[in-house]
C-alpha cells in the first residue's frame, strides 16, 4: 500500500510574515521538561512527523504543515495578533515540551498560530483541502484574513475546501485561534461547557494529568478534484465471505461511476462497479482472516470515473475479521473472534508522553509502544480517555493488537450506585456528536472491536438510549456501556473493575467504599447476550526516581493512601504480575470472563503502575515472564 509517494510534498520550515520581523522572534528550542524519551532527540523542527496522516484513504500527492508557526497568546477579547510571541513547533500541544512553550493555556485566554505557505503550481487547476489532524478544543480558522471555519471537539479531524479564497500565485497566510476550557465546565458551566477533555486536568493530580492545548496532530494540504471520493466505509462478513463497501462522493452525481478493487499482495482477487453512495459487494475468495497473531490486510483501490475518464483513485486496506457474543462449546457467553473464543488479554493505555503530552514525538514511538505490548505476550489494548491519530490505529491493524476504544469522558463522575448526571441539552449534543465522529471516523480499523461509552461513572448520562443509538450507529462492534460501575443492563458487555484485583467477587480497595456499593468492583458474570470482562485491575506501583515525572514518592500519595500496593524490585512486580494472572485464568473457566485489561502500559506522570516507565526507558518487568503469565504458562 502506498503511505508515501514519490511525489509527495513535505512542507516544513518555510518563511513566515509577521507583523514583526520574523528574527525578532526568539529562537525555538525544546522546553526544558521534568521528562524525555529515547525519540525526544530526533524531533527537529525541518522533520516533524513527515509520515502520510492517513493510511487508510491515501492519495499520491499532499503536503505536510507540521513544523515551526508563530504564536502568540491574547485574552478573550482580542482581535487578531499585531505581534507575536514566539515559535511554537506543531503539532505538539502549546503545554508540551517539545512545543517549545510548555505553559498552561488558561480560559480566558486564546491561543493563535500563524504560517504562510505556497502549494506547488502544478495543483492550480484543483481543490485544495486544508485538514487538521485534531485541535483541542474550539477552533477557528481563517485564511488570508477571512475565517472560514470553526470546530468544536479536540480529538477528531475536520477538513475545510480553501480553493475559493486562495491567493493566485501568492504566498497564502493561514491563522488559527484556539479556545480549550479544559475543566473549568466542571465548576463554572456559565463560563464554560463541560467538554469532552479526557483524563485532562489544568492543575494535575493522580489519576488526572497535564491538560492538552491546540494543535495536537498533524496539519496537512491535500489537492483533489471538484468531484471526487469524499470517504468510504467497510464491514467484512467472513460467514458469507464478502466485502461490504459504500463510497460517498463530492461533487458526483449518476454520471459518475466507482470500480473498487480488492488485491492480495499486489494480485487482484475481487472487483465491483457501482454508483457512489450505493452499497457494493466484493466476494473475497478462501478469505485470510484477521487475527491477532496473523494481521492479514487486503489492499483496496477506489477509482472513480466519469464515462471513461478516471477523475479521482484512493488507496486503502481492509481486513477479513468478525467480533460478536455468542455461545461457547461450554455453553457459556463469550467474545467470539471470527466465531471461537479467544481470550482477551490487555493493558489500559492513556497515550501520554513525557515530552509532547498527547501527541508521540515520532511514528517509530507510537510503533514501539504496540511492539511492546505484543512483546509481553498481549494481544489487546484499551485506549482509555483518547482517541490517536490514525496512524496509531494503522500500526494496531498492521502488527495485530485488537483495541477496545473509549469514548472521550467528560466530568463529574455521577457517583455511587444506579445513578445518572444531569447533563444539559448543550453539553449532551456535543458529547453525542464527538461520539459520532469517534465512531465514524475510526470504523474502518479491524483492530478496533469494541466501543466503550463511558468509564465507570464518569458524565454518565441516558445510558440505555446511547448504548442502543452507538449500536445503530455501528452494528459491526460490540458496545460497552459503561467499563466498571454502572452498566443499566444494556449492551453487549457486563464490565467490572478491581484494584488491585482480579477476583471473582468484590474486594474493596478504597477503604470508605460500603458493602453495599455494588458494581465499583462488580462480580462480573456473563449473561445469556452479554460477555463479562475484567476491564481494569492490578495497579501494582514500582517507582525508579530517575525515570518518572517526580523524583520523589510525593505525588504518590493519593494512590498509596487508597490500597495501591507499592514494590521495591522488578521480580517482587513480575510475581505479583504471576499471581493476577493465575486468578484472571482461573475466572475464565470458574466465573466466565472473556477479557480482563490490567492497569497499565505505561507510567504517566505521577501515577507509577506501569510495566515501562513513562519514558519507555525501563521496562520494570521480565518480559518472558510476563508473556508466559499471559498465555497461562506461568
Amino acid at each position: 500500500m502506498k503511505l508515501l509517494s514519490a511525489i509527495s510534498y513535505i512542507l516544513v520550515g518555510l518563511i513566515f510574515t509577521s507583523c514583526q520581523n520574523k528574527n525578532d522572534l526568539p529562537k525555538w528550542s525544546p522546553a526544558e521538561g521534568p521528562l524525555i524519551t529515547r525519540w525526544t532527540h530526533d524531533v527537529s523542527p525541518d522533520n516533524v512527523l513527515p509520515e502520510y496522516p492517513r493510511p487508510q484513504m491515501v492519495r499520491d500527492q499532499w503536503m505536510n504543515l507540521n513544523g515551526l508557526w508563530e504564536y502568540a497568546i491574547t485574552d478573550e477579547a482580542a482581535k487578531v495578533p499585531q505581534a507575536y510571541r514566539g515559535q511554537i513547533l506543531v503539532p505538539f500541544p502549546m503545554e508540551s515540551a517539545l512545543s517549545g512553550v510548555m505553559k498552561n493555556l488558561q480560559p480566558d485566554q486564546r491561543l493563535w498560530y500563524h504560517r504562510t505557505f505556497k502549494f506547488p503550481p502544478a495543483w492550480k487547476n484543483q481543490h485544495i483541502v486544508l485538514h487538521f489532524g485534531s485541535v483541542d478544543w474550539q477552533a477557528s480558522i481563517y485564511l488570508n484574513g477571512k475565517k472560514l471555519a470553526e470546530h468544536k471537539g479536540g480529538y477528531d479531524p475536520f477538513s475545510i475546501d480553501i480553493t475559493n479564497e486562495l491567493r493566485s500565485d501568492k504566498e497564502q497566510e493561514l491563522l488559527v485561534k484556539v479556545w480549550d476550557p479544559t475543566d473549568l465546565g466542571r465548576i463554572d458551566t456559565i463560563r464554560a461547557p463541560r467538554q469532552p477533555s479526557g483524563k485532562q486536568r489544568s492543575i494535575p493530580f493522580g489519576t488526572e494529568y497535564s491538560q492538552v492545548s491546540g494543535i495536537w496532530k498533524t496539519v496537512w494540504l491535500e489537492p483533489v478534484p471538484s468531484a471526487r471520493i469524499e470517504k468510504f466505509e467497510v464491514a467484512t462478513d467472513i460467514d458469507r465471505r464478502v466485502l461490504n463497501l459504500k463510497v460517498s462522493g463530492t461533487g458526483t452525481d449518476d454520471s459518475f461511476s466507482l470500480v473498487a478493487v480488492a488485491m492480495d499482495e499486489g494480485k487482484e482477487i475481487a472487483r465491483n462497479i457501482g454508483k457512489p453512495e450505493a452499497n457494493l459487494t466484493l466476494d473475497i475468495p478462501n478469505p485470510k482472516l484477521w487475527w491477532p497473531e496473523r494481521p492479514f490486510l487486503y489492499s483496496l483501490k477506489i477509482s472513480l470515473y466519469q464515462g471513461e475518464k478516471k477523475i479521482d483513485e484512493v488507496d486503502g486496506y481492509f481486513g477479513m475479521r468478525k467480533i460478536s457474543i455468542g455461545i461457547d462449546d461450554q455453553k457459556v457467553t463469550r467474545i467470539l473472534l471470527n466465531n471461537k473464543f479467544v481470550f482477551q488479554i490487555g493493558l489500559l493505555d492513556q497515550g501520554y508522553w513525557p515530552d509532547a503530552l498527547y501527541t508521540a514525538p515520532t511514528d517509530s514511538a507510537l510503533r514501539f509502544d504496540i511492539g511492546l505490548m505484543k512483546k509481553f505476550g498481549f494481544n489487546v489494548a484499551r485506549k482509555h480517555g483518547k482517541v490517536e491519530p490514525d496512524r496509531w490505529y494503522y500500526w494496531c491493524d498492521k502488527m495485530g493488537l485488537l483495541v477496545w476504544q473509549d469514548m472521550i469522558p467528560k466530568f463529574p463522575a455521577a457517583g455511587y450506585g444506579p445513578n445518572e448526571l444531569f447533563t444539559s441539552p448543550a453539553d449532551a449534543s456535543q458529547f453525542e456528536l464527538e461520539m459520532q465522529r469517534m465512531v465514524e471516523g475510526l470504523r474502518n480499523h479491524p483492530s478496533i472491536v469494541m466501543w466503550t461509552i463511558f468509564n465507570e461513572t464518569w458524565g454518565q448520562y441516558d445510558t440505555r438510549r446511547l448504548t442502543k443509538w452507538v449500536k445503530e450507529l455501528d452494528s459491526t462492534r460490540l458496545v460497552n456501556s459503561a467499563s466498571g460501575c454502572e452498566n443499566f443492563g444494556v449492551g453487549d458487555i457486563i464490565d467490572g473493575h478491581q484494584y488491585p484485583g482480579p477476583d471473582p467477587g468484590p474486594t474493596k480497595s478504597w477503604p470508605s467504599a460500603d458493602p453495599d456499593e455494588w458494581q465499583w468492583e462488580v462480580k462480573a458474570s456473563p449473561e445469556k447476550t452479554r460477555a463479562a470482562v475484567a476491564g481494569e485491575f492490578g495497579g501494582t506501583f514500582l517507582f525508579f526516581p530517575d525515570h518518572s515525572w517526580n523524583k520523589s514518592l510525593i505525588g504518590l500519595k493519593p494512590f498509596t493512601d487508597a490500597g495501591y500496593p507499592l514494590l521495591k524490585t522488578a521480580d517482587e512486580f513480575t510475581t505479583r504480575y504471576e499471581t493476577m494472572l493465575k486468578s484472571l485464568h482461573r475466572m475464565i473457566q470458574a466465573n466466565g470472563i472473556s477479557g480482563g485489561i490490567y492497569t497499565q502500559f505505561s507510567d504517566v506522570e505521577v501515577e507509577c503502575n506501569g510495566l515501562v516507565t513513562y519514558d519507555r526507558q525501563l521496562i520494570k518487568v521480565d518480559t518472558a515472564r510476563i508473556k508466559a503469565a499471559n498465555e497461562g504458562k506461568k
